[in-house]
């Protein structure tokens, strides 16, 4: 990480007072970026609440707090204000250079040139800095002003340039850097002098591909069968509706006409569509793509326009450009839209400010008919042209995405029925290896498919057999009939093998362990009230011809989430307190018990952290810091280059910062399957510790912010939009995190009730 360049001026007194603007810097933005994630939604037009007055749950209506948890408060004060009841205080005792603040997402955009802060601070003994910050979104323009040493109350002000045609938020924040207390009052908004309450709302005027309304559905015929989905012909009409659905993305994400939202690029499809898949020589295809080409215009020379950076991971594709036997002119005409491609904000792209991609403007079309084949081809030209150039590990699937297309035009085409369709859309997604890729709104018919009816009990496979783990509902047991332990060969006579066989390329998924964890949830899924099943039990073959299955809540019922997030393993098996050994579970762990595990835990020979699960509070720089005696990388990431899209970087590795009272003992985390994303991220962050041990077996490697994807028929599909990798540039995507110390469950085990995983953990550390 980049340190933050606070400047201060020491005067004779010795103290520090030096208010000025400071340069944008990734550990403010960190800060920024973390009250954003916490904004609440707020109503237009609702009261600000500047002045701190109006209290609620111990802080300012409205405002989000961000605070590390070491020695650090962040309160209201009714002794030391400017006016009203009311100030904020911040204080931090130590002498880390870690940062508190409070921050305002001012819930509208104006319509103006300046947004001005200002607001009254008050400061004692600050020894890093205090100060004002307005930022701006997602462009992430940034003023600030800073405070140091001890001074009595005065007035600050910070101001920032707005655009209202590109800017998404204001966010305000009071901020303290290191040690020392700061007070803040009186905060005012002006937007070029004009109080906000009184500021005229920005109200953008509307895109021409607004207005374009022509088509509620494609009304497309596209001549393909299966009987003759072999022929000549067929395979003519495949090449060129390949070629058709790669320059269609390509315009796309490219022609500054299509990013201004000159077009709406949906209906630009299905009018060309009718024409073209009627052509049936080369250059009658070449002739319609030429025209429909120049129908937009020619693109103005970009003169900001740069080559791809030597030092990309990853650079655009466009080698497909020269396959089809193009005419000439239409192989120049790509050319130069892609030397002189759109670098404005773009109709169809936003950027979070984390990075990845999301795409905004796509129709859902929620009324879709299954027998829409128009809307079909679309989906699956809008999906391939957003992994092709806007998925950091396009180079990691088993198959080369440039032929994916192409096998995949015929399943859309001839996906004549609603089932058909979603499931092609899920095989679709598998393609791209990537666990993050599951469906939301999959469909009603998929859905039916699968089954409304569930069994009692939990199964996983564990030595490559299907096992049940454990009853949701003890109580359901004995009419269920099945023991924990008992190992599941069949289900409607069919083998467990021949079924998973059947059904894997619907489950998207990193790698092989996180697909079956997926169908093992499902597999006892049924459309039917009872299913029957053979097992064996005891070392006995046994069946049940009627297994009886409930709806989901009756079978697996409610989660209570009051598990307790930390604990002592051992504490009635030994006699002092220097042999505690401490157990934190990240499945419901909430930030308030950070200090508290510290506290309770400082003194244990170990600490068990269990990630099998996904963490219920994001913890790598609030927890991770415990574990550290010094600042060390984790973790960097890879991201698009949206004005060349295709192209990724890696940027500087983010650090975890040390702990003033590190903890001594030994850590040992356990991962497995359940660990996923965010799970992946903090378990990354603890290996960076003094003394890790990462026990278990491979996790689901699917790391990074997601991106959705928004499909017709109102699918929501998603990625992994941001590369996470390890400091040396290796990579996280379908490995996973690689235990120190591979360890995996037992069926015995699992028939005794032991969690072996959880007992080797307990060897590690007394070993130590």
């Amino acid at each position: 990480m980049k340190k933050v360049a606070w400047w201060a001026k020491k005067v004779k007194n010795s103290l520090y007072f030096c208010p000025m603007k400071t340069k944008t810097n990734f550990l403010l933005l960190y800060i920024i970026l973390f009250s954003i994630g916490c904004q609440k939604n707020k109503e237009p037009g609702m009261a600000l609440n500047l002045d701190f007055e109006v209290v609620e749950k111990g802080i300012p209506k409205g405002w989000d707090v961000y605070k590390q948890p070491d020695n650090s408060s962040i309160s209201l004060d009714t002794k030391c204000v400017k006016s009203g009841k009311y100030s904020v205080a911040i204080e931090y005792t130590n002498n880390s250079n870690v940062y508190q603040s409070i921050s305002l997402a001012i819930p509208n955009i104006y319509d103006g040139e300046i947004v001005t802060l200002t607001g009254y601070i008050k400061t004692v003994n600050v020894e890093g800095a205090a100060g004002l910050a307005v930022v701006t979104t997602p462009g992430m323009k940034v003023d600030t002003i800073v405070v140091n040493g001890t001074t009595d109350w005065a007035k600050y002000e910070v101001s920032l340039q707005l655009n209202p045609s590109k800017d998404q938020q204001i966010i305000i924040s009071g901020l303290l850097r290191g040690k020392g207390k700061v007070w803040f009052d009186d905060f005012s908004v002006t937007i070029d002098g004009v109080d906000i309450k009184d500021a005229k709302i920005y109200e953008p005027k509307p895109f021409p591909a607004e207005s374009d309304r022509a088509f509620l559905n494609s009304n497309i015929s596209i001549p393909l069968s299966s009987k003759n989905i072999d022929s000549k012909e067929s395979k003519t009409i495949i090449t060129n509706l390949e070629l058709l659905g790669k320059i269609w993305g390509f315009l796309k994400y490219h022609h500054p006409e299509v990013a201004r939202g000159n077009y709406n690029w949906d209906n630009e499809l299905f009018r060309i569509l009718p024409s073209y898949v009627k052509a049936t020589e080369t250059t009658q295809r070449d002739e319609i793509l030429l025209q429909w080409i120049e129908k937009y215009g020619e693109v103005p020379i970009c003169t900001t326009c740069a080559e791809t950076s030597p030092d990309a991971i990853l650079k655009p594709d466009l080698s497909w450009i020269g396959h089809y036997q193009m005419d000439t002119r239409l192989t120049e005409k790509l050319s130069k839209v892609y030397q002189n491609r759109s670098q404005e904000d773009h109709y169809y792209l936003k950027k979070e400010p984390a990075g990845n991609p999301v795409f905004v403007n796509e129709n859902s079309y929620p009324l879709m008919s299954g027998t829409d084949v128009g809307l079909r081809l679309l989906a699956l030209y809008r999906y391939w042209n957003m992994i092709q150039y806007f998925f950091p590990y396009k180079h990691l699937t088993d198959k080369k995405w440039e032929g994916v297309l192409k096998a995949y035009i015929p399943k859309f085409v001839l996906a004549d029925t609603e089932l058909k369709y979603q499931l092609a859309v899920l095989q679709l997604t598998g393609e791209i290896n990537d666990s993050h890729a599951n469906l939301k709104g999959v469909g009603d018919k998929v859905d039916s498919l699968r089954g409304s009816w569930y069994v009692p009990f939990q199964v996983k496979f564990i030595e490559d057999k299907l096992v049940v783990v454990d009853y949701y509902k003890p109580e359901l047991k004995e009419e269920a009939g099945l023991n924990i332990g008992d190992i599941i060969t069949h289900i409607n006579n069919k083998t467990i093998k021949y079924i998973v066989d059947s059904v894997k390329v619907y489950y998207p998924a990193s790698n092989e362990v996180s697909r079956m964890k997926n169908i093992a949830d499902d597999l006892l899924r049924s459309p039917n009230s009872t299913i029957t099943i053979d097992y064996i039990s005891a070392d006995q073959v046994r069946r049940k011809t009627e297994l009886k299955l409930y709806d989901k809540k009756s079978a697996q019922g409610q989660k209570s989430g009051n598990e307790a997030s930390y604990k002592y393993l051992n504490r009635d098996n030994i006699l002092v307190v220097n042999d505690l050994i401490g157990y934190i579970t990240l499945k419901t762990i909430a930030g308030a018990e950070v200090d508290k595990i510290k506290k309770e835990f400082v003194h244990t020979i170990g600490i068990v952290i269990d990630i099998r699960n996904y963490p219920h509070t994001f913890v790598p720089f609030t927890l991770g810091t415990f574990f550290m005696s010094e600042e060390r990388p984790f973790a960097r990431f890879s991201k698009v280059n949206m004005n060349n899209p295709g192209e990724f970087s890696l940027y500087p590795t983010v650090n975890i910062p040390k702990s003033d009272k590190p903890y001594k003992g030994k850590l040992v985390v356990i991962v497995n399957e359940e660990t996923l994303s965010q799970a992946e991220y903090t378990a990354m962050a603890f290996r960076a510790g003094d003394n890790t041990t990462i026990i278990g077996s491979q996790t689901s490697g699917a790391d990074g912010n997601v991106s959705e994807i928004v499909l017709p028929g109102s699918i929501k599909t998603s990625f992994s939009g941001i590369g996470v990798y390890y400091p040396d540039g290796r990579e996280t995507q379908r490995i996973g995190i690689v235990p120190d110390i591979i360890v995996k469950p037992t069926i015995q085990g699992i028939r005794e009730g032991r969690d072996v995983l959880l007992e080797k953990a307990i060897e590690i550390i007394l070993k130590n």
